[in-house]
């Protein structure tokens, strides 16, 4: 699949920090929320119906009121990804400009073997979730995926550590929020087995970015059960 993006030009990034503790809060609450109101998470984009597959929701993304940052959720055919458990997942994006290191990502593109070109976003992370609404994994794409220009590690992370969404679904956004704060080193190390995977494949030739057998350069299954549960444990006293 191809998927092209197009915006306006962002404001400013609020680069405000959500701590771990914050985050499992916030999540909890949200999906207390949920149950209360008996609604679903994807409720705001499915209308109770099942996905299309390969049809985006919001038909055309959810955009943060600062014009930065931006997502949307689908779902593959069973026979495109033979093996996978979720109901579908979300694929978040950035436009970055001014706020990246641009000599550090020309050599980013120059070591993948990439010519630099115009792109209006960059992929950041997608998110896969069960039929229930549930964080389920996280993995990255190869550029042919979602036809747009990779970030490196460094500028991919940074800009996820300040990530805030008001996109108008509040209940979407505060898990999106949540479940990455949750996790800040195993995305780190996600996105850096990423860049691995493409820095391997480069090496052997050109197309990298661009080679069918590189769809999921990095994949992390999820147990928010766990995590939320290390997050809230009593700290050991001496």
């Amino acid at each position: 699949m191809t998927v092209r993006r197009t915006l306006e030009r962002p404001a400013n990034s609020r680069a405000r920090t959500l701590g771990p503790r914050r985050a499992a809060d916030h999540l909890i609450a949200c999906y207390a929320r949920l149950a209360r109101d008996e609604r679903h998470l994807l409720a705001s984009l499915l209308d109770g119906k099942p996905p299309v597959q390969w049809q985006h929701y919001p038909a055309d993304d959810a955009i943060d009121a600062t014009r930065r940052y931006q997502w949307f959720y689908h779902s593959h055919d069973p026979e495109d990804r033979p093996g996978a458990t979720e109901h579908g997942h979300f694929h978040l994006f950035v436009r970055p400009e001014g706020s990246i290191d641009e000599p550090a990502e020309s050599q980013f593109l120059r070591r993948l073997r990439c010519r630099r070109r115009r792109a209006n976003t960059r992929h950041l992370l997608a998110i896969g979730m069960n039929a229930v609404g549930l964080p389920i994994s996280m993995f990255t794409v190869n550029r042919w995926v979602t036809g747009d220009l990779p970030l490196s590690a460094n500028a991919t992370i940074a800009l996820l550590q300040t990530l805030r969404l008001s996109t108008g679904h509040a209940a979407i956004d505060t898990v999106l929020e949540s479940v990455i704060a949750l996790h800040r080193r195993e995305i780190r190390a996600l996105i850096e087995r990423r860049d691995d995977a493409w820095f391997a494949r480069a090496a052997r030739g050109p197309g990298a970015l661009e080679d069918r057998a590189l769809e999921v350069p990095s994949f992390l299954s999820l147990d928010l059960d766990r995590r939320i549960s290390e997050i809230r444990a009593p700290r050991a006293t001496a």
